[in-house]
Parts: C-alpha cells; structure tokens; sequence
C-alpha cells in the first residue's frame, strides 16, 4: 500500500513541474565560446611598471544541456603556477549573464554579473569576491569579440590609491 501511495505522489509531482528550459539566443552567444583558447596574459602587478607577461591555455565546454559553459584555465600568473574555474549561464529574470569563478590565487568565490552590447561586440562585467588579504574586492570587467577567434579580457579594479586601474588583460585566441 505504501509503494503505491509513494508511486502516486511521485506520479503527481512530476505532472506539475514545469518544461525544463531551453537554450535561447543568450545561451547562443554565451556557447559560441566553447573550444581551446591560447592566452597571453599581462598582469599589472605595479602601477607605472610594465606588465608581467605569461602564456596559458583555457579550454570551454558546454553544460546542462546547452544553459550554460564550464571554463577550466591554466598558466602561469607573477611568475607562480596559476589555475582557476568558472561556470556562466544566461539568467532570464535578472536579463544577464552571471557566474562564478575560483581560482589558485584566492581564497573564495568571485561572483559577478554581465550584460552584452551587440552593437560594440563587447560584454560589460562586476564581480564581486576575496581579493587575497581577507577582505572582499569589487571589480569591473571587458571582454571584446575582436574579430573571428580573438577576444580581449580587461579586469578594472583599485589600485593602492583606491582609484579604478587595469589590473589585467588576457587576448585570447582560439585554437584550430
């Protein structure tokens, strides 16, 4: 009697569910970024000195059916080995790309928002996470489709004297 209660319940409940979603136009966009990417990176480590450079390599899939991609990166970052990961989606109610991101150099989470401009080729980002010495730090970020395979990121955030500065930027390059 109680495995046919159970069946019933169970029966009932998944009638009432909605449909799962569907990949849309935003998760187009935001899939278009699967495959292998070579990476040159340039960290700010001080303002007025030049940048340190190193090379890494990201490599984007697509998960959960088509809604959202998986980036796992590796290189090198100030000299030291560097990893880091991140899932993306496209959120319907908030009208905006969000995610998160972790990494070798910090001790959490960073979590941010993005919209895209069509019209530029360029997504516009915050984030929000650890900035390495326990406290939290808010951050601005670029990314732009600038031609067939190559897209730059730009990471804003403060700089010792609290104003906005370009903290880093990786170009990176799709892989054939």
């Amino acid at each position: 009697m109680n495995v046919l209660f159970t069946l019933a319940v169970v029966a009932l409940f998944a009638a009432q569910q909605p449909a799962p979603p569907k990949p849309g136009a935003e998760h187009k966009l935001l899939t278009a970024d699967a495959g292998t990417w070579d990476a040159v990176i340039e960290f700010n480590a001080e303002p007025g000195k030049p940048p340190m450079k190193s090379k890494g390599v990201e490599v984007t899939t697509v998960g959960c059916g088509g809604l959202c991609i998986i980036t796992s990166f590796k290189g090198q970052m100030a000299g030291a080995p560097f990893e880091g990961a991140g899932v993306t989606t496209w959120d319907p109610k908030k009208q905006k790309y969000v995610g998160n991101w972790v990494d070798s150099m910090a001790p959490g989470m960073a979590i941010g928002e993005t919209t895209y401009d069509a019209a530029k080729k360029t997504f516009n980002g915050t984030m929000e996470g650890p900035d390495g010495s326990g406290g939290v730090m808010k951050a601005r970020s670029t990314t732009v489709m600038t031609a067939a395979g190559t897209r730059v990121f730009t990471l804003y955030g403060p700089g010792p004297d609290g104003k906005e500065g370009e903290m880093l930027k990786i170009t990176y390059t799709r892989r054939k």
